[in-house]
């Protein structure tokens, strides 16, 4: 007997109203609909095409899904996933470690909220807050949450469903969906947690079998679950075509090479009906085009842009006398001239900051130096990347971006410093790897931890050795900068952003003549009066700060008549020039 023969009949007779209708369960996201159990391929169909907008349905089990395609071919259309089994007949007798983090189901409605955070970040559909509220003592499906130790922080987020709780099912299953780690975390195998503590839940219960349905380029997914078991078995799913969707059934060859910062503009363009022209993906040059207009891209610098505007924004040094001429709060500068003068300004303000007076990405900056061989050895570090370097006054605070696009903030996040999480077991240096390969793949490879001098110096300042085994539970600091590419991670704030913050803000995009830009602030509090701006980045990466809609304004900024929300009037986000 075939796999899907077996399929079919591990069904028990279905009453008339389950043989008209067939079994599902509305999960948040979309209705997890049991292809199987639907008597014939119309009803199944008919089903998929109700699908509500902004949600996405799932027909799992699909024993004959040439036949669901064959009633509406150009709606529906065959899910390129593969479909991973794990056997949990034996699974409570393996050996389970216990997490350095607590998992438990939702408490609150701000779990659902830090939920859809961690969801939207990973360009995954969100779930609605009331369907998933109101399901809470819903049997049929339960989601669950990894915590921090300490706090009610939210690190990832995964989905169980019982099947025997939804039909008759005669293989005694279960499904694991939904699975999302916050790519800031710096907890160590979130995911697995995740998986093992459902997988558990099920082998309690009695089922025997845990299925999931995983996209077959999703490499670090199939290999933790391989690990853990999981093998592949032949079973698909059908979904309907619409705009979640269509990355799944378009081919998007427009994409081959792009970092995420390029893809994630290119992306609200073609869903816009704006054609995208690839220049260079290396350097993430596209063209964008919509009726007689044509706009050149590298990320979010632009046409609209101007050279001056983006040579104010290079010159760090520049950009500082413009910002005080105008009032805002910067941190005192000079330029390197001689070494009596740089330790002349380090005498004066005890910790300074030294960096090229041109660069990005972190290159070349040197925080919280404090002693002279610190600072002149910083300065011949910056002098290799530019051929001024830079002296400033330290400022502590957070480290606050602000991104304005068109003259108005559109999202602020803090950034913080890469750390690492002790386990007790492994050295630091081991630790640092493990972190940066993770901040690698969570981010396509645009964030790693350094192995240079500043991570060394961070980690000796602390009074540790690259080869010490941290304490478990003990968090280090291991950069001074917050910045991405280096390893920092980013929380946003933007609902608590001050007044005052968001003026100044403005304000310095309005001095620079700028469209478009991400501004650096040193900050006391999110929410409060006191700031320092520290840089302007002409090129700011607008993929960091999902689930705000920076993409989204970018597009209006370039291509105002494409907006298709009628609340907001393009008259209002015509491009400045």
């Amino acid at each position: 007997m075939s796999y899907f023969q077996e399929l079919s009949q591990a069904i028990s007779p279905m009453n008339d109203t389950e043989a008209q209708h067939g079994s599902l369960v509305n999960v948040g996201w979309g209705r997890l609909i049991f292809a199987h159990t639907f008597p014939d391929a119309q009803s199944l169909a008919k089903v998929l095409l109700e699908e509500k907008p902004h949600q996405r349905d799932i027909a799992f089990y699909a024993t004959d899904p040439q036949l669901v395609l064959g009633v509406a071919p150009q709606d529906l259309f065959l899910d390129p996933s593969t479909t991973y089994r794990l056997d949990l007949k034996d699974w409570l007798e393996k050996e389970q470690r216990e997490p350095p983090f607590r998992i438990t189901e939702i408490e609150t409605r701000e779990d659902i909220n830090e939920i859809n955070r961690i969801y939207s970040a990973a360009g995954m559909v969100p779930v609605n807050p009331e369907t998933v509220w109101q399901g809470l003592d819903d049997d049929r499906y339960k989601y669950f949450v990894a915590r921090a130790p300490d706090s009610d922080k939210i690190l990832g987020v995964a989905l169980g469903v019982d099947h025997m709780g939804c039909f008759d099912d005669l293989f005694n299953s279960s499904s694991l969906w939904a699975l999302a780690v916050d790519a800031q975390t710096e907890y160590p195998a979130v995911g697995t947690g995740l998986v093992c503590h459902i997988a558990t839940l099920f082998a309690k219960r009695g089922r025997d079998l845990m299925d999931l349905s995983v996209l077959q380029d999703s490499t670090a997914a199939i290999k933790l679950y391989e690990g853990l078991g999981f093998e592949r078995i032949p079973v698909f799913s059908i979904k309907r075509r619409n705009h979640i969707n269509e990355p799944l059934y378009v081919a998007r060859d427009v994409h081959e090479g792009y970092n995420p910062y390029a893809t994630l503009i290119i992306d609200e363009a073609l869903r816009r009906g704006i054609s995208v022209e690839p220049i260079d993906p290396p350097r993430g040059y596209f063209r964008l085009g919509h009726g007689n207009r044509r706009i050149t891209c590298r990320e979010s610098l632009s046409d609209l842009t101007s050279s001056i505007a983006m040579c104010r924004c290079a010159d760090k040094q520049l950009t500082s006398e413009l910002l005080a001429n105008v009032g805002l709060s910067v941190p005192k500068q000079i330029t390197y001239s001689t070494e009596e003068a740089a330790l002349a300004f380090l005498e004066k303000h005890k910790r300074i900051v030294v960096k090229p007076k041109e660069g990005e990405q972190g290159a070349g900056v040197f925080v919280d130096l404090t002693t002279p061989e610190e600072v002149l050895n910083a300065v011949e570090a910056a002098a290799k990347l530019s051929s001024t370097v830079l002296l400033e006054q330290f400022v502590e605070g957070t480290d606050l971006r602000i991104i304005v696009i068109n003259m108005e903030v559109v999202a602020a996040a803090i950034r913080k410093p890469a750390e690492i999480l002790g386990t007790g077991r492994h050295t630091i240096e081991q630790l640092i790897k493990k972190v940066s390969r993770r901040r690698s793949a969570a981010t396509d490879g645009e964030s790693e931890i350094p192995m240079d001098d500043e991570t060394l110096r961070s980690v000796r300042s602390k009074g540790y050795k690259m080869e010490d085994v941290l304490p478990e539970q003990t968090t280090l600091q291991v950069r001074q900068t917050a910045n991405l590419h280096t390893g920092g991670t980013i929380h946003d704030v933007t609902a608590k952003l001050s007044q005052t913050l968001n003026d100044a803000a403005v304000r310095a995009a309005m001095t620079l003549e700028i469209p478009v830009v991400g501004l650096d602030f040193l900050v006391p509090e999110v929410d409060g009066e006191q700031y320092y701006i520290i840089e302007a980045n002409e090129r700011p990466g607008l993929a960091n700060h999902e689930p705000q809609p920076t993409a989204e304004r970018f597009i209006d900024l370039l291509f105002p008549y494409t907006i298709n929300d009628p609340s907001r009037s393009s008259s209002d986000l015509c491009p400045p020039r």
